[in-house]
């Protein structure tokens, strides 16, 4: 079925009202589209980015409107002449109906990453090419092995995967980092996130890959502001993994050397070109030595170890 999607350039300060009058006339399922409120969600969720891409940006300049959806049949039609009358400057598009919730699928595709390792969409087929698959249901998580801070991290982490290791991942995500290390030797990981549905996701995806509670936990918490729970977290971890932003890397960085074990390594990127010298300062400030620093696509990545 075909659907008429109708834009309405409406004042911010008239945006409820406007709804409320659409409504009335027989439109539903709004999307309001508002400058303002997309750089109020930013600003108050910088924990989780360092920045915001330049074509989302200008996507959102100027912006203040209303969309909603309606049939491409007679009742539709008609809740759209309605609309016309009253709003005039309004502009319309059809849109086909497809399977929106499955759709965003298809962009993604097997990614080879580092040397061993080759990171597979569950649904689809597993590369014949000898790299150790791990299997990944994308989902709204971030972590999927497409982006530049997750495939440094995985590369990174590889020559410090052995059987007995204990793995620490903070800021865990989709729980790619933690699965990789798994499935490349390391005994155990818990993984922690400032988001609430993180350890569902993590722990589906470990079940993916075979993997079950008894090497793999996850926790929802705030580990810069909660001491009780990096207190719980406790030590010993031979590898502590970071793919965060600098934000939190940089006062993260005074409080890792707690949770490794002696000759533990620390792996930290989600860090923005113009921050990596702020953090690699902070780094060596904590008593970290930077044992290497690899760089892809304008974000930064450290290898370090306590120094001794």
């Amino acid at each position: 079925m075909r659907y008429i999607e109708v834009t309405v350039n409406t004042p911010k300060e008239e945006l409820d009202a406007r709804c409320e009058q659409m409504a009335a006339m027989g439109a539903g399922g709004f999307v309001i589209e508002n400058e303002e409120d997309f750089r109020e969600f930013f600003e108050h969720n910088r924990q989780y980015w360092d920045y915001v891409d330049e074509e989302l940006e200008n996507k959102f300049l100027g912006v203040s409107r209303i969309k909603c959806y309606l049939t491409d049949d007679e009742e539709g039609l008609a809740v759209l002449r309605q609309m016309k009358a009253a709003f005039p400057a309004l502009s319309t598009a059809f849109v086909e109906d497809s399977d929106w919730e499955n759709s965003w699928r298809e962009y993604y595709k097997p990614i080879e990453v580092g040397e061993k390792l080759v990171v597979v969409p569950e649904w689809e087929q597993t590369p014949d090419d000898g790299r150790v698959p791990l299997r990944l249901d994308p989902g709204l998580i971030f972590g999927t092995g497409s982006h530049a801070t997750t495939r440094m991290c995985l590369a990174a982490l590889e020559p410090y995967c052995a059987p007995g290791a204990r793995v620490l991942d903070l800021g865990c995500g989709s729980g790619i980092l933690g699965i990789g290390a798994l499935l490349l030797g390391c005994d155990t990981c818990l993984g922690v996130d400032i988001d609430p549905k993180a350890p569902d996701v993590v722990m589906s995806n470990a079940a993916l890959n075979g993997i079950g509670p008894e090497r793999m936990r996850a926790w929802a918490g705030d580990i810069l502001g909660d001491a009780g729970l990096r207190a719980r977290i406790g030590g010993g971890y031979q590898l502590v993994l970071a793919n965060i932003v600098a934000d939190v890397i940089i006062p993260l960085s005074a409080l890792a050397g707690q949770f490794m074990a002696p000759g533990a390594v620390f792996i930290c990127s989600g860090i923005i070109e113009n921050r990596w010298p702020e953090t690699a300062a902070a780094l060596k400030s904590s008593g970290f030595e930077i044992l290497d620093h690899r760089s892809e696509e304008e974000w930064h990545c450290f290898v370090c170890r306590r120094a001794e």
